[in-house]
This record gives structure tokens, C-alpha cells and sequence, in this order.
């Protein structure tokens, strides 16, 4: 249970943007400001009742509940999150001690408000909501609080893929952390992270690994989609540490260049937005050392490249040979590239270590049309693919992949 750790930020039923560190419960609600014993009118000696400024008298009403009132130790990520009724219009304001504006969200349920970056460490806000019923009336809550000093041990958070990429229609959206994620926590992580695309796509992310979650489509990209990812990560917290910063990427997908690879035929397919543009003639991988059947990405692309495969393939079978055009499927050693030696062999026999061999003239050209992201499906070798053995998110059904999510696919 993650109750049992005992540093799990509270979590409020139906707000689902929320990951403040509170050390009180305290909520400010609208006109909840009284003059206390300074109300007496003449300090009690004539037995005089205490008089309290008049409450607005408001239809609609405002709660804010997290954070708490003089709340200290917050985290730098956190939502102001609050409860309103009989409210038909609702507005969010956050200042600085200096009196900076902050910019934000508010979500779609109204009932938080997310900053669009991370506050500063150590920095005292002030949150005020506004609640405006249908009688034109408006009642404001307040909560002031302070944000955690800078933590020591932040996890940084990293994106594979640069502003202004191009890459191809297989390519899955790659955040790195520079340490392993709690499971307790990845949701949390999960729910500050937003894809957005134009023309937009279903999509989920998944956790390839405690350190490392992807973003696919439900089906490849549409050809030239502009995406746009962002992570508001910066000081939220994940186990006894937190993530140290935010991140924004904004990339654009190229045309649709898609390979298919039938063992049977010894051919490729070369398909561009939905039109055959080539057929190549190929040699797969020998029957004691079988390319991969499965979905695989173009990884990484050399234009001159030496394979040196002793260690893994032994004194006999083992060779260090200069490569031309060569283009990485997975991370166990499988390419795409030239093999001038076998064009012989090409479109009739399997004579490669396991990887798709072309002749110099069809490498040159493929590796010419092809980027990062591009994918390539290989059907009827004696070896499936191993997920995992390369960008593999193709290699599954949306389904599956889905379960990979810290948030199932129906609350998304």
C-alpha cells in the first residue's frame, strides 16, 4: 500500500493534478478572514459582545485545499486545487512574495490549477480563488504557502529527440530519467506528461523500463503531423527524491516510408504515403543466425560503419568487415545495410548473420529515402523479435502496449 511509506503527498479524490508535499490540512474558504479577538470594541472591560467584519453575502462559494495555508516544504510542482459551488464562472491567480504573476491551467473539471512551469525553490505564493455565481456576486479564497528549498538528489529528466527533429512515422516519443522511478510514483509522473499533435492521434505512453517511457500512436503516424510533448515535471516528487526540471519538445513527422520484408520472396517493399516507390532484392539471415521476424525502427543510421563480430560470434564464425549504408533495427546487431559479396545470393537465398542485406546501388538509395523512426516489418523468419531488442513499441498490439501505462487506457 503506499500508505505505508509514509511520503506519499496527499492525494485528493477527483483532482487529477495534484502533487503538492503538505504539512497541513488547513483550507481558507471564501470570507473565513475574522478579526479575532482585535474585533472587541473595547477590549472586553465592559462586557461589550465581539463584532466581526460582515461575510459577503455571495451565493456562489470557494474552498482552496491544496496547498494548505501556510503550508511550507511544497513542491515546486504542485496544482492549487480547490472546491467551489454554485459557481458559474471560476478563476485562478498565483503571485510571488514579489507580487510576479504566475501563469497557468486551469483543468477541464474545474477544480485545479496547474502552472505552466515549476515554481521557484523556496519562493512564498499567494493563490486566490474566484468564485462568480449567477447573482454577479464573487467570493474569493486565499491559501499563502511556501515552496521546499532546492533538493540535492533531483532527478534529471531528458528527452531523446531535439526541437526541430524530423523523423519518421514509427517514432515513439523517448523520455529518459537520469534514475530508476518508484512504480508508486510513475502515474504521478505520467499524469504531468502531454502530447499533443496536429492532426491529432489517440496515443498512450509506457514504461519501457524504470528509467525510460515512450508515446506511440494507436496506428503509425499520419504523414507531416507537428508534435508537441511537454512534461511538467520540474520538483515533483517521486520516492525521497524529486525530478528536477520541466520539459518541451516540439518535433514534425516526416513523409510515410514504410519497408515490409517477406522471407518468402526475398523482397522489400518499399511503400511512400501509400504508394509503392520500390521493390529490393534481399538476403536475410542464414538459418543458424535468423533475422528477426517483428516490427523494428530505424534506430540510427552510418553512412560508413565497421562491423566487428568476434566477440559475439566467435574465431570461426566471427568477422570485421567496412560497411556501407548502414541502418540499425536492433540493439542486438541487426541492420539494414550494402552487402556487395551476397548481391548474388540476393532475392533467392539467405546467406547474412541476421541482417537485411542489400545490394550498394538499392542501399545507397534506401539510405537516401529513409530517417530515424522510419519502420520495417519482416514476415516468415525462423526467430520472432524480442521486444525490447530495438524501439519494439510497433511490435505489439495498441492493447498490449497499453498495459505498460502507470494509467490505464480508459482514465487517459
Amino acid at each position: 500500500m503506499r500508505s505505508s511509506r509514509g511520503q506519499r503527498p496527499t492525494r485528493r479524490a477527483g483532482i487529477t493534478l495534484t502533487a503538492a508535499v503538505l504539512v497541513g490540512l488547513l483550507s481558507v474558504t471564501a470570507g473565513c478572514t475574522k478579526a479575532g479577538n482585535a474585533a472587541w470594541q473595547d477590549g472586553g472591560q465592559n462586557g461589550s459582545s465581539p463584532s466581526a467584519p460582515a461575510e459577503p453575502d455571495t451565493k456562489a462559494k470557494a474552498t482552496i485545499t491544496e496547498p494548505a495555508a501556510n503550508a511550507a516544504d511544497v513542491a515546486a510542482s504542485t496544482a492549487i486545487a480547490f472546491d467551489t459551488t454554485d459557481a458559474v464562472e471560476t478563476a485562478v491567480a498565483l503571485k510571488s512574495s514579489s507580487g510576479d504573476t504566475v501563469k497557468g491551467t486551469l483543468a477541464s473539471d474545474k477544480k485545479s490549477w496547474l502552472p505552466t512551469g515549476a515554481l521557484k525553490w523556496g519562493e512564498t505564493y499567494t493563490a486566490t480563488v474566484s468564485a462568480t455565481g449567477d447573482d454577479g456576486k464573487t467570493a474569493t479564497a486565499e491559501s499563502t504557502f511556501t515552496v521546499m528549498a532546492k533538493p540535492g538528489n533531483a532527478i534529471a529528466v531528458s528527452s531523446f529527440l531535439g526541437d526541430g527533429a524530423v523523423v519518421g512515422v514509427g517514432m515513439p516519443m523517448i523520455v529518459k530519467f537520469g534514475r530508476a522511478i518508484p512504480q508508486d510514483y510513475r502515474d504521478d509522473v505520467q499524469r504531468r506528461m502531454k502530447v499533443t499533435a496536429e492532426p491529432a492521434q489517440e496515443g498512450t505512453w509506457a514504461w519501457i523500463s524504470p528509467t525510460e517511457i515512450h508515446f506511440r500512436p494507436k496506428e503509425f503516424w499520419k504523414a507531416n503531423t507537428k508534435v508537441h510533448y511537454k512534461l511538467q515535471t520540474g520538483g515533483l516528487p517521486v520516492g525521497d527524491s524529486v525530478l528536477r526540471n520541466d520539459l518541451t519538445v516540439d518535433l514534425k513527422i516526416g513523409p510515410s516510408l514504410v519497408m515490409t520484408v517477406d522471407n518468402r520472396t526475398k523482397r522489400m517493399t518499399v511503400t511512400k504515403d501509400g504508394k509503392v516507390i520500390r521493390t529490393i532484392k534481399v538476403s536475410l539471415g542464414k538459418k543458424t543466425t535468423p533475422s528477426s521476424t517483428g516490427t523494428m525502427i530505424v534506430i540510427e543510421k552510418k553512412r560508413e560503419t565497421v562491423f566487428d563480430t568476434f566477440e559475439e560470434l566467435g574465431p570461426e564464425e566471427g568477422y570485421r568487415t567496412d560497411i556501407d549504408f548502414a541502418q540499425r533495427l536492433t540493439w542486438g546487431g541487426e541492420f539494414i545495410h550494402a552487402a556487395p559479396w551476397s548481391e548474388g545470393q540476393q532475392g533467392t537465398t539467405n546467406v547474412s548473420h541476421g541482417c537485411v542485406n542489400v545490394s550498394m546501388k538499392d542501399g545507397e538509395w534506401l539510405f537516401g529515402q529513409t530517417r530515424i523512426g522510419d519502420p520495417i516489418t519482416v514476415k516468415g523468419t525462423e526467430r520472432k523479435l524480442q521486444n525490447g531488442n530495438g524501439w519494439t513499441d510497433w511490435n505489439m498490439s495498441f492493447t498490449e502496449y497499453a498495459k505498460m501505462s502507470a494509467i490505464p487506457l480508459s482514465e487517459q
